[in-house]
């Protein structure tokens, strides 16, 4: 059985974890906690990041790495389409979502959901960066309903558990919803994605995850 080791908190965690239910893969969960420097998790992450899985056959890290092998080793309600073409496309989303967007969006975070600061020149940045990329993204998505076009793909495990962490930091930070302004309409989408069953279970977990780290953290 695979175990999916990480958080409910980290939104690639929770790319890998809708993957799995989708999938309907069995699976079982551990928590790591990002940065460890503990060689029991050095030897299977070796950047101390999350999430990453353990199988049978050894570790595997880096979200979009274990959702291909996935898709590969369980061929069941697959998350990619049948043929070369659609399958890179999707990974084309893919990558226009993790590195282009919710990548430049990461350096706000530390304002938008931690009580730190950016600075002007870093937030000034960012919203050059960002206007540009969701401009590209949205020439490439089509939300049809999905937003790969009209089949539940991997590129919607990324998308739900990333487009709203960047309009609510483009929001908090730099006073406007960047992906809301350029006629993304994640909400919406992040809507219809929150009624499927497996979207349900990743929020209801990450929510206790949330309220179990801070009674942590109160007690630290």
């Amino acid at each position: 059985m695979i175990t999916l080791c990480g958080f409910g908190i980290s939104n690639y965690y929770n790319k890998v974890k809708l993957a799995l239910l989708e999938k309907g893969v069995p699976f079982q969960e551990e928590l790591v906690m990002t940065g460890s420097r503990d060689e029991a998790v050095l030897s299977c992450s070796p950047l101390g990041k999350v999430p990453f899985i353990r199988t049978s056959q050894g570790s595997l890290c880096e979200s979009q790495a274990i959702l291909d092998y996935i898709d590969a080793a369980y061929p069941g309600n697959p998350l990619l389409p049948a043929d070369p073409w659609g399958q890179a496309k999707v990974r084309e989303l893919i990558t226009f979502i993790d590195l282009h967007l919710e990548l430049v969006a990461r350096e706000l975070y530390a304002q938008a959901f931690f009580g730190g600061t950016v600075s002007d020149e870093t937030q000034a940045r960012v919203r050059k960066q960002l206007v540009r990329h969701i401009a590209g993204f949205k020439r490439l998505a089509k939300f049809s309903p999905f937003v790969a076009g009209d089949t539940f793909t991997q590129a919607d495990c990324a998308a739900w558990v990333s487009l709203p962490l960047v309009g609510m930091a483009s929001k908090s930070v730099l006073g406007e919803d960047l992906l809301l302004a350029a006629g993304v309409d994640w909400k919406s989408y992040a809507a219809l994605i929150g009624q499927r069953p497996s979207a349900q279970k990743v929020a209801a977990d990450r929510k206790a995850d949330q309220a179990r780290l801070a009674e942590l953290a109160q007690k630290a």
